[in-house]
């Protein structure tokens, strides 16, 4: 069952139509590149692609940018700052950092859905200074303190 629907405000200058979820279940919208030509990536090079679209995110929201579990798989390319987070308060165009992690160079087309966008509730901290915090069973316990599996 879909959840709940909030507006956002969207401009599209890109050449593409608005990102729509693929399936009802789906979580993020795929967001395409917006190019006049083809990007190719070397090995380990990073680029940063236009989308074309600029957002108004209600107060209270944020929208995380992921990678789309295909471009891993078949190009051996993700997203650098991921998740990426696209504040409320931003209106620039919304441009996705990806990496070519492959050991073959990999192009990036016009129109190629490369990552994925998620609106998400945003919840502020307010602060509460104390001397000591509740225990819990983890404790102090950090990094991979409970074992590789």
């Amino acid at each position: 069952m879909a959840g709940e629907k909030v507006k956002v405000k969207v401009i599209n200058r890109s050449k593409h139509p608005l990102p729509e979820y693929e399936t009802l279940g789906s979580s993020g919208v795929d967001v395409r590149a917006n190019l006049d030509e083809p990007i190719k990536l070397k090995p380990l090079e990073r680029s940063l692609i236009p989308t074309g679209l600029y957002v108004e995110i209600p107060d209270g929201y944020e929208i995380q940018v992921r990678p789309r579990s295909g471009m891993a798989p078949k190009k051996g390319i993700t997203l650098l700052n991921t998740p990426g987070t696209i504040d409320s308060d931003y209106r620039g165009e919304i441009k996705i950092i990806v990496i070519n992690l492959s050991q073959e160079e990999q192009v990036i087309e016009d129109g190629e859905r490369i990552a994925q966008l998620v609106l998400c509730p945003v919840a502020r901290i307010e602060w509460v200074p104390v001397e000591e915090l509740a225990d819990s069973d983890r404790g102090k316990g950090g990094f991979g303190h409970t074992g590789f599996k």
